[in-house]
């Protein structure tokens, strides 16, 4: 099993630094993990320290809290297409699924994922888990797939929880083979990795990458 290539290696904190980001850019291109995750700004940066390797450049959208207007994600998509992102990792509106307006929420996943697919990009939709039912876990997840989506994704890894196995487990069982999984937050370890990827997980999102690789558990808190 070669964990690498499921990681994208993580750095979203408010406070990271060109240098930081290089730091995991660096450490992305000398393990061949599968991508680095970032936040937009640090799109067009990552790109050219990158250029010529096999790692993907991923941003989020809509992050962390979801609640944008469903017409600010799709700027900030194109935007970050344009920038040089392959993938899109976006926040669904929480507060809009607690009060199980779903057809919205499938709608807004439509829109990002059409405007992807256009440009040959991924798609990822985080659930941020922490905050749903099993019930609404299982029924977004199956909506995102109705609506396109390459991924259902676990969390941000700023709520107040990251992944379980019980959540990846009902994501599971709403997307089956129809739609790849991304756990993430709180994935320290590689006994953790170990046991996400045999549930069918194919990313795992943590900033914990090198640690894991080498056998090493992280104090990491995201």
């Amino acid at each position: 099993m070669n964990i690498n290539t499921y990681i994208d290696h993580t750095l979203l904190k408010a406070n990271s630094t060109k240098e930081d980001i290089k730091k995991i850019c660096d450490e992305a291109k000398e393990h061949n993990f599968k991508a680095v995750c970032i936040n937009s700004y640090y799109v067009p940066y990552a790109k050219d320290i990158l250029k010529d390797t096999n790692v993907s450049i991923c941003t989020v959208v809509g992050f962390p809290l979801g609640a944008s207007p469903t017409q600010v994600k799709l700027l900030e998509t194109k935007l970050a297409i344009e920038s040089g992102a392959d993938e899109i990792d976006m926040v669904i509106n929480i507060g809009m699924a607690l009060d199980n307006d779903l057809q919205s929420i499938e709608d807004e996943v439509r829109k990002l994922s059409s405007l992807c697919r256009s440009h040959n990009k991924i798609l990822k939709v985080i659930l941020e888990t922490c905050y749903l039912n099993k019930e609404l876990i299982f029924s977004i997840s199956q909506r995102c797939v109705k609506a396109g989506a390459h991924f259902v994704k676990t969390s941000t890894g700023f709520g107040t929880g990251g992944a379980t196995i019980e959540d990846v487990k009902t994501m599971k069982s709403a997307v089956g083979d129809n739609c790849e999984i991304k756990a993430s937050g709180g994935v320290r370890d590689i006994k953790a990795a170990k046991e996400y990827i045999s549930l069918g997980v194919t990313r795992l999102g943590t900033s914990s990458g090198v640690k894991i690789i080498n056998g090493e558990a992280s104090d990491s808190t995201y």
